[in-house]
């Protein structure tokens, strides 16, 4: 009798550890999950307002690793990319006009500008704002070449698997190179 209620309290004794173990780890989590940026909730509209503002995420090595599983891919929004180029450059009042292409590995921009605006410090402008937003990997090309908005727009159309859409994004930034291109 006396060894069984040793072995009783030996297997209580057990139990409560793992258990003790298991809320240890249920606690841990509990903090790592109050302190997740993605939690929305207990947000007043302060903080929501304050959240627009600002990007901030934290992961630990466990929680990254588990993410893995999900195959996420990173992926570049190009329209939106070109359309915030754009938008910063007209911003500058002696921009009469932009368009902006963002392919897999370049940008293209081509603008109109008032007459009173310098040609370099015009191509300055388009190219330091390109650069601030996109990724140093990318080429920038300008142009201050009006006429070359349309063939930009052309490649924004045309279907990319076309055997000569490399050729004409080619022979359009040899055309755009001719134009300053501001320091480089």
């Amino acid at each position: 009798m006396k060894k069984i209620n040793i072995a009783i309290f030996i297997m209580l004794f057990i139990i409560a550890g793992c258990d003790r173990t298991n809320n240890t780890l249920d606690e841990r989590e509990q903090r790592v999950n109050e302190l997740n940026p993605e939690r929305e909730e207990h947000q007043t509209p302060g903080d929501q307002e304050i959240n627009d503002q600002l990007g901030y995420v934290h992961y630990t090595q466990e929680q990254f690793d588990r993410n893995q599983d999900d195959d996420r891919v990173v992926t570049m929004d190009r329209n939106e990319m070109a359309s915030m180029i754009t938008r910063i450059i007209l911003r500058n009042e002696a921009f009469n006009q932009v368009a902006t292409l963002v392919t897999g590995d370049e940008v293209l921009i081509a603008y109109e500008i008032d007459d009173g605006m310098d040609e370099n410090n015009a191509a300055e402008i388009a190219r330091k704002t390109a650069e601030s937003v996109m990724p140093r990997y990318f080429d920038i090309v300008v142009s201050d070449n009006p006429s070359l908005i349309p063939d930009i727009q052309s490649l924004h159309i045309s279907e990319t698997t076309r055997p000569n859409y490399q050729n004409t994004i080619d022979k359009i930034v040899e055309e755009m190179k001719t134009s300053p291109q501001g320091d480089e």
